[in-house]
């Protein structure tokens, strides 16, 4: 079973399509990508079914929502892979900079609870530095008023797209 933002228990579906109806009754943006698209700089063929939907872009910060799906789960309680919440993170923190060839280099993290299948995970990400190439970028991801996830992700804005840029001394022998 899943509980919804207005505390009421309902089964958990078997498809997400199913679960997202559930919660667009009550309110909750699951799938409008389309708002968005003309304020993406990056990120913009990424899949949402696993990343997340973005709900809300501001110049510095970001809002991502995760549905998590049996999909994600590692057994059969429905535990959530952590390489899911992860990704859903990251995509945060890039969303959070939104520059067309930003680059997460790094990130600190700490998982400090499961999420399930069924759980809509929330990510807030905050970026500073604005005016720098390198960003650091705050990430906490919320189920309901739980914090499941807190991280620090480094981020660098290059100029080209990172497979685009020739690296001196590439062809070097050691």
């Amino acid at each position: 079973m899943a509980e919804t933002a207005k505390d009421e228990i309902v089964q958990t579906p078997e498809t997400e399509e199913d679960f997202s109806e559930t919660f667009s009754e009550e309110g909750i943006t699951l799938h409008d990508d389309h708002h968005f698209l003309d304020q993406l700089k990056t990120h913009q063929a990424i899949k949402t079914d696993f990343a997340g939907t973005i709900v809300n872009l501001e110049k510095g910060k970001a809002k991502v929502n995760l549905l998590t799906t049996n999909d994600m789960a590692i057994d059969e309680l429905g535990l959530i892979h952590s390489g899911f919440i992860f990704a859903s993170a990251d995509y945060a923190a890039a969303m959070a900079v939104n520059e067309e060839n930003v680059v997460i280099i790094g990130a600190k993290t700490s998982f400090l609870a499961p999420a399930k299948a069924g759980d809509l995970v929330t990510f807030s990400a905050k970026s500073k530095f604005e005016d720098s190439r390198k960003r650091e970028i705050n990430v906490i991801g919320k189920v309901n008023d739980i914090k499941i996830f807190e991280g620090v992700f480094h981020a660098v804005v290059l100029e080209k797209h990172i497979f685009k840029i020739k690296i001196k001394n590439v062809d070097r022998k050691y």
